[in-house]
C-alpha cells in the first residue's frame, strides 16, 4: 500500500472510533481507489501507552477493505471481550495509538515450524477452538517459534500448548502489512 492509502485507512479508523465513542453517527467510508475497495482481511489494534486496549479483525471479507477497517475499528474500540469491563472512554482518545494490519490470504501449512518469526502470523484451529497471533506479536514478545505456536494454542485457542503438533490441528500462516499512527485529533 502507498502512503496515501495508509493515511486514508488510518483516518477512517480514527474518525470511526471518535464517532462511536462520542455517540455520533459513524461515517460511511468511501474511496475511488481500487485497492481500498478490494475485499481483504484486516485487524485494527488499539493501544494506550503501549498497553493493548482492543484488537479485532477478520481474515477474509466480502466487503471492501475500507469498509472492513471501519467495522473492525468499531469492534476493537467497543467489542473486544478482554476489555468489556474496562471499555475505552472518550477521554482516552488522545492517548490511543491505532495500528492496522492488512492481511494476505491464509495458507495452510503441515510444517508449523516453517513460520518466519516477525513476518508470518498464525491461525490455529482444532475442532471448535481457534486462536491467532498477528506477525508483530513475535517481535513484541521475543518468543521462539515453539513458544509462538504454543502460546497461541494455550492462551488464544484454549488448547493444550502442544496442540500445534497434532495432525488434526489446522495451522495457517499469513503475512500482514502493518502501519499505525497516534490517534488523529479532529482538525
Amino acid at each position: 500500500m502507498n502512503d496515501t492509502q495508509k493515511e486514508t485507512l488510518l483516518k477512517v479508523s480514527c474518525d470511526t472510533i471518535r464517532a462511536v465513542l462520542t455517540h455520533k453517527p459513524v461515517p460511511k467510508p468511501k474511496s475511488d481507489d481500487a485497492e481500498l475497495n478490494a475485499p481483504c482481511g484486516c485487524f485494527v489494534t488499539l493501544k494506550n501507552k503501549e498497553e493493548l486496549r482492543g484488537c479485532i479483525g477478520q481474515f477474509t471479507s466480502e466487503r471492501p477493505l475500507i469498509e472492513l477497517v471501519s467495522q473492525m475499528a468499531v469492534s476493537s474500540a467497543t467489542q473486544d471481550p478482554r476489555f468489556l469491563y474496562s471499555p475505552i472512554t472518550p477521554q482516552e482518545l488522545k492517548y490511543l495509538d491505532v495500528e492496522i494490519s492488512v492481511l494476505s490470504p491464509l495458507k495452510r501449512t503441515t510444517e508449523p515450524l516453517s513460520l518466519r518469526l516477525g513476518i508470518d502470523g498464525i491461525y490455529i484451529i482444532k475442532g471448535c477452538a481457534s486462536g491467532c497471533f498477528l506477525p508483530q506479536v513475535a517481535s513484541e514478545t521475543g518468543w521462539s517459534k515453539e513458544e509462538f505456536l504454543s502460546y497461541c494454542c494455550s492462551h488464544k485457542a484454549g488448547l493444550e500448548s502442544d496442540a500445534w503438533k497434532d495432525p488434526e490441528t489446522e495451522v495457517y500462516l499469513f503475512t500482514a502489512e502493518v502501519f499505525g499512527t497516534p490517534f488523529k485529533q479532529e482538525e
